[in-house]
C-alpha cells in the first residue's frame, strides 16, 4: 500500500462523517416532527398565546404598511432581520423597536447555512447580531436560520453568540408566487394552535415580487381568527418561550 492510500481511505471514512454530522440539524426542517419533539426550538408556548413573526425586513416600502396594520390593532410581533437589510433602512429598524417589537436576528445573507461551513456561519450571524445591537441598541436573543434549515455549526455559533434558535409551527407559504390571501390564511390556520408561533414575511426580497402584499391582506383574519379563539397574539418574548 502506497504511503498515500491510507490518508485516502481515511478521508473517504471522515469527510462523509463530518458532513453528515454538519447536516443531521435538517431532521428538524420537518414541521409534524418539530412540533412534537422539539417543541423549544418550534417555538411554542403558553397555550393561551400565540407569537406572531416576520421574516426578511425591513424593507422602507412593505414594512411600514405591516407597522401600521399592528399598530391600529394594538400587536407587538417578533421581526428576524437581515443584517443585509438592516444595513439599507437602520432608522425602520430603530423605529420598529422603539414602537415595541422585539427584533430577532436572520442572518446578515439569505443564504443557506448548509454551504457554509462553521467560520462562515459565525461571522454572518455576529455581524447580523452586532448590526442589530448597534441600531437598536439592545442585544438581540433569538436567531432564525434562512430557509428554515439549522447545522450543527448554526447550533454551535448560536451557543457563543448567546442566540436561542426559533423556528415555528405554522406558515403561510406567502414568498410563493401563486399565493393568495385565503391561501395564506388558510395555510397557517390549518397548523395553528394555542402556543403557536406563525411564520409570515414583511419583505419580498427573497420572496415573490409583491407577495407581501398578500401577506398583508390576509393578516387581519389571522388576526380575528386567533381573537376568536381566545387567544393573545404578541412577540416571543411574551410567549412563554424559554431560551436554552
Amino acid at each position: 500500500m502506497t504511503p498515500a492510500r491510507p490518508a485516502l481511505l481515511a478521508s473517504a471514512v471522515v469527510l462523509p462523517a463530518l458532513a453528515a454530522l454538519h447536516a443531521a440539524p435538517v431532521i428538524s426542517t420537518f414541521g409534524p416532527l418539530r412540533n412534537t419533539a422539539m417543541p423549544r426550538l418550534a417555538g411554542q408556548g403558553r397555550p393561551d398565546h400565540v407569537a406572531l413573526t416576520f421574516d426578511d425586513g425591513p424593507d422602507h416600502l412593505p414594512t411600514p404598511h405591516f407597522l401600521a396594520l399592528l399598530e391600529a390593532r394594538g400587536i407587538h410581533a417578533t421581526f428576524f432581520l437581515l443584517g443585509s437589510m438592516l444595513a439599507r433602512s437602520p432608522g425602520l429598524a430603530k423605529e420598529m423597536a422603539a414602537a415595541g417589537h422585539e427584533i430577532a436576528v436572520h442572518g446578515w445573507h439569505h443564504r443557506p447555512m448548509l454551504v457554509r461551513g462553521p467560520r462562515a456561519t459565525y461571522d454572518d450571524l455576529a455581524r447580523a447580531r452586532d448590526a442589530v445591537a448597534d441600531v437598536t441598541g439592545r442585544p438581540p436573543t433569538l436567531f432564525r436560520p434562512p430557509y428554515g434549515v439549522m447545522t450543527t455549526a448554526g447550533h454551535l455559533a448560536c451557543r457563543r453568540l448567546d442566540l436561542t434558535p426559533t423556528l415555528w409551527t405554522a406558515w403561510g407559504e406567502d414568498w410563493r408566487k401563486r399565493a393568495t390571501p385565503r391561501s395564506v390564511e388558510d395555510t397557517v390556520l390549518k397548523d395553528l394552535r394555542g402556543g403557536g408561533t406563525i411564520l409570515l414575511h414583511d419583505s419580498d426580497c427573497t420572496s415573490a415580487t409583491g407577495s407581501w402584499r398578500t401577506t398583508l391582506r390576509a393578516l387581519p383574519r389571522i388576526l380575528d381568527t386567533c381573537g376568536e379563539h381566545g387567544w393573545q397574539v404578541g412577540p416571543l418574548r411574551e410567549h412563554g418561550h424559554r431560551a436554552r
